[in-house]
């Protein structure tokens, strides 16, 4: 199984970036799939989810009304669209997978290498 993150980038606050990720090596349409980040000296928190049942996707309040994730099942890919981005978004982006319906958890099975979104003042 592999996830391939991309899209990250240098952006100045206010601006927007959209992330990719590739999977392959599973059943994708099958699976939970959720983007997470994590800043230096900081927990790896989920920023978006979205079962593979579909429904409604999960935020935190930190990103509410300004990221979208979004899945892509036949190109096997997830989304995330980041607009009004703060410095306080500056992290390393994961994107990641987990069988199941549960979204708003740690616990996925497959993890990308990460992307880097910096967001300056």
């Amino acid at each position: 199984v592999q996830l391939q993150a991309s899209g990250g980038g240098l952006v100045q606050a206010g601006g927007s970036l959209r992330l990719s990720c590739a999977a392959s090596g599973l059943a994708f349409s099958r699976y939970t799939v959720g983007w997470f980040r994590q800043a230096p000296g900081k927990e790896r928190d989920l920023v978006a989810g979205i079962a593979w049942t579909g429904g409604n996707a999960y935020y935190p309040d930190s990103v509410k009304g300004r990221f979208t994730i979004s899945r892509d099942n036949a190109k096997k890919t997830v989304y995330l669209q980041m607009n009004s981005l703060k410095p306080e978004d500056t992290a390393v982006y994961y994107c990641a997978a987990r069988a199941g319906t549960l979204v708003a958890t740690k616990s996925y099975d497959y993890w990308g290498q990460g992307t880097l979104v910096t967001v300056s003042s």
